[in-house]
């Protein structure tokens, strides 16, 4: 019986989060009394499929960073790497990290800044990754989302509307075989006209035999990206904990 893969999980970093307007990156932000990055590492950290972490940080705060790990006590933290200047860049570090893991082993790929992430969608990631070489964390789309083009008059026009049913808003963390990723970033980063917002997208556009299999999100694994979203992220975690210790209380009776 061959080996279990090595579950691998990275925590990028490497944006500055310029929308929130803040002096400080966003994922070093406070959150319920700890920084946002913090909370996503603990995610992977309570997981037990996961073997270690890397985290990409921009590169000026690499060393907050190592004290925030330190600081928590996290034990599958490996290394804390700096960024690229994109999120591609960053993530191709990541993988280039993870160089001496088989092609056989996996690698989750999750945005720092959705602080929210269930141990539980990263097992189902983990477990998909069974019979796929690729996987990606969704929720349906409730809002109607329409293609647009210039209008005729000026402004914007709406040129069609999808079908919501087959609509999905993507979320982190994305899953790979490395082997699979691996393939997809070779040929990604030869191409000069890449341009690229997830790692999905590369391996769809660079590897279109790859079946990217979608795993069912949770609403509440939010992205912190604009000003008030660190209060709609303290409001979730407040009755997440409710929930947690209500359902405590009912056991124990």
């Amino acid at each position: 019986m061959s080996a279990a893969p090595r579950v691998i999980a990275a925590v990028l970093a490497g944006g500055v989060g310029s929308r929130m307007g803040a002096a400080t990156p966003k994922q070093l932000l406070p959150l319920a009394g700890r920084p946002i990055i913090e909370h996503s590492v603990a995610a992977f950290e309570a997981c037990p499929e996961v073997d270690e972490i890397v985290v990409l940080m921009v590169a000026e705060h690499v060393g907050r960073v190592e004290d925030i790990v330190a600081g928590a006590g996290f034990t599958k933290v490996s290394r804390v790497l700096p960024g690229g200047a994109t999120r591609t860049e960053t993530s191709y570090a990541a993988l280039t990290a993870m160089a001496s893991a088989a092609d056989t082993d996996l690698a989750l790929l999750h945005d720092a800044a959705r602080p929210l992430l269930r141990p539980a969608t990263v097992t189902a990631c983990v477990s998909a990754l069974g019979e796929a070489g690729a996987v990606g964390v969704a929720v349906p789309s409730t809002d109607t989302t329409v293609r647009v083009a210039p209008g005729r008059t000026g402004g914007e026009a709406i040129v069609s509307v999808p079908p919501r049913a087959e609509l999905r808003r993507m979320q982190t963390p994305q899953g790979f075989r490395l082997g699979v990723l691996r393939r997809a970033y070779e040929l990604a980063m030869a191409d000069p006209g890449l341009v690229a917002t997830d790692d999905c997208g590369v391996v769809l556009r660079y590897l279109p035999e790859e079946e990217v299999r979608i795993v069912p999100g949770d609403e509440g694994n939010i992205k912190v990206t604009n000003p008030g979203d660190v209060e709609i992220a303290e409001t979730l975690l407040r009755r997440t904990g409710a929930r947690a210790g209500s359902a405590g209380e009912e056991a124990a009776r």
